[in-house]
């Protein structure tokens, strides 16, 4: 499940000894797919079931530019909290799914606070 996948990239031991040179490929690549990241990918791929552009989903969401989307989807933002529920409404999903799933990867330490057993 993508709420399983957000939590995994978190619980990884970092690399805190080791030089930027010395690092993996693989170590390389797991730091380039952000959580951000992460998050645009399975927006796009929510989107793309919905059988929606990004003009579409703009359109619906009352923005102004479509590559408001596009910038999220590719991580260089965040799903603002005041259009989260349209968001998940426009896309078929729950608001309180959507919120979890998102809030997963946004903000992971929260995320284990609230919802990970002990």
């Amino acid at each position: 499940m993508d709420l399983k996948l957000a939590s995994a990239f978190w619980k990884r031991k970092p690399d805190v000894a080791r030089s930027p040179s010395a690092r993996s490929k693989r170590d390389r690549e797991i730091e380039a797919e952000s959580p951000r990241k992460q998050a645009g990918s399975w927006l796009r791929e929510k989107r793309q079931k919905a059988g929606l552009s990004q003009m579409d989903l703009a359109n619906r969401l009352g923005l102004r530019y479509y590559t408001f989307v596009s910038q999220i989807e590719n991580g260089f933002g965040r799903v603002p909290s005041h259009l989260l529920a349209a968001w998940a409404r426009a896309l078929g999903v729950r608001p309180s799914q959507f919120a979890r799933v998102l809030l997963g990867y946004y903000d992971p330490a929260l995320y284990r606070a609230l919802f990970e057993e002990q």
